[in-house]
């Protein structure tokens, strides 16, 4: 059994969008080339001459758009995703001649926009989102490294092994498991994730809160600065910010559903359009999904009044729901299409609005099947390979089903769903599969070939 040791801050990570596995994975792979340069003997750093970045499948196809050519750059500049302020990228003009000076280790390197390529020809590499960094001498190649953006911020390379890590308290690898590790040891499902938590990471509960206090507050952040910005957002398309205007209209219509529902797409559409805009959001589970959890959050936080334990509990709850997904099908638009990104996502917000409304673990399991059943099929066809149009309406939409899918489960039959989350998650990675590669994160089908 391949039992699922992925951490809760590795699924939920704070970064700069607009995607991230064009943004925050290749950002990363710059950093580690950045990193690896710097190690290098300064016999050698001496002799560094050039940096060329070679980019394949979907970072080639979508990555102008999707930034990953500046996230990059910013990378080897020595920037992470933690800790680099949005204003850096927002500044960093990458046009083909434009020229920056940057370092192996304490030797000058010049590097211009034309040393960023973008080959979207066939290859055989094992992941879609491949780059491949090299760092040239007068007499040669002196160090090259090979990358995979596996989605979600995730980043694995040439020769990758998961790291040594704490062994999983309760372990499982598909929801039919976790609920029999749940049944057998009289658990609650946020009481085993921050048992196994604590028993992969080594850290201590006081810790994982603290941080999981951070990933709310990040995510509510997006939310208020989205609501508040105007204006229209970067690259050709033109599209003017909407979550200001649903809000000032939330505000002015009766205490009803509807207006719960505007203030729920106001939401979304505010940390979608910071993620469209390269600002700080949280891969949750991608920054392409960047504002179906944050809706629900926001929409508990503000008009429920739900206080930040009961948030904190069932974001844990919710994670779950993605780490299935991530083991057992992909939560990578270049893999399987939107499904994984929206579907994935809108499936765990389910699971959270019911475990934060105090619904049993049944409810919570067919709320969150329902969610993915329903974006099953979905592809990933952002207009000019940015990730604005259908991507921001769909945070929208993939919130506003996450919400029905758990009043649909909580008024229900209190009888387990034929087909169960388990089947959702196969159903999602036999259609992803099988999708026409225009069809995933390419920008050669779907709307963007018709727009």
């Amino acid at each position: 059994m391949t039992v699922i040791t992925t951490s809760v801050f590795e699924l939920l990570k704070i970064g700069p969008g607009p995607s991230s596995s064009h943004t925050i994975g290749p950002m990363k792979a710059g950093f580690d080339f950045f990193r690896l340069m710097a190690e290098l003997p300064a016999e050698i750093q001496a002799t560094a001459a050039g940096i060329q970045v070679f980019l394949y499948g979907s970072l080639a196809a979508t990555g102008k758009g999707h930034g990953t050519d500046r996230a990059i750059l910013a990378g080897l500049m020595g920037k992470s995703p933690e800790d680099c302020p949005p204003d850096f990228l927002d500044g960093l003009a990458l046009e083909r001649n434009t020229a920056f000076t940057l370092k192996a280790g304490a030797q000058p390197v010049p590097f211009r926009g034309t040393d960023i390529l973008f080959d979207a020809g066939c290859f055989d590499f094992p992941f879609s989102n491949t780059m491949v960094i090299r760092l040239s001498g007068r007499d040669g190649v002196i160090l090259e490294k090979e990358y995979y953006s596996v989605g979600g911020g995730f980043l694995q390379w040439k020769g990758w092994q998961e790291s040594e890590r704490g062994t999983p308290r309760y372990p499982y690898e598909n929801a039919e498991q976790l609920w029999k590790q749940m049944k057998k040891h009289r658990l609650k499902l946020d009481e085993l994730m921050l048992a196994n938590e604590k028993a992969i990471t080594g850290l201590n509960e006081a810790e994982i809160n603290r941080r999981l206090d951070r990933i709310i507050a990040v995510m509510e952040e997006s939310v208020q600065r989205g609501v508040h910005t105007e204006g229209f957002l970067p690259g050709p398309i033109g599209l003017h910010r909407k979550a200001a205007l649903l809000y000032q209209r939330a505000k002015g219509l009766a205490q009803n559903a509807e207006r719960l529902l505007v203030y729920l797409c106001a939401y979304a559409f505010a940390a979608a359009e910071e993620n469209a805009a390269g600002h700080i959001v949280v891969t949750a589970p991608t920054c392409g999904s960047a504002g179906v959890i944050p809706a629900i959050v926001s929409l508990l936080r503000h008009h429920y009044k739900l206080p930040l334990e009961t948030i904190r509990s069932a974001l844990l709850a919710s994670v779950a729901v993605g780490f299935i997904a991530k083991q057992n099908a992909s939560i990578s638009g270049a893999e399987v299409g939107c499904q994984g990104e929206i579907g994935v996502a809108s499936s765990m917000a389910a699971a959270l609005v019911a475990f934060a409304s105090g619904s049993g673990v049944q409810i919570a399991e067919n709320a969150a099947e329902t969610a993915l059943e329903h974006h099953l099929g979905m592809t990933c066809d952002p207009v000019k390979g940015y990730v604005q149009i259908p991507c921001i309406e769909r945070n929208a939409m993939g919130a506003v089903k996450a919400y029905t899918a758990w009043l649909i489960a909580r008024e229900g039959l209190p009888v387990w769903h034929i087909v169960g989350l388990d089947k959702a998650v196969e159903a999602m990675n036999l259609t992803g599969r099988d999708m026409k590669v225009e069809y995933r994160e390419t920008s050669q089908g779907g709307l963007a070939r018709c727009c």
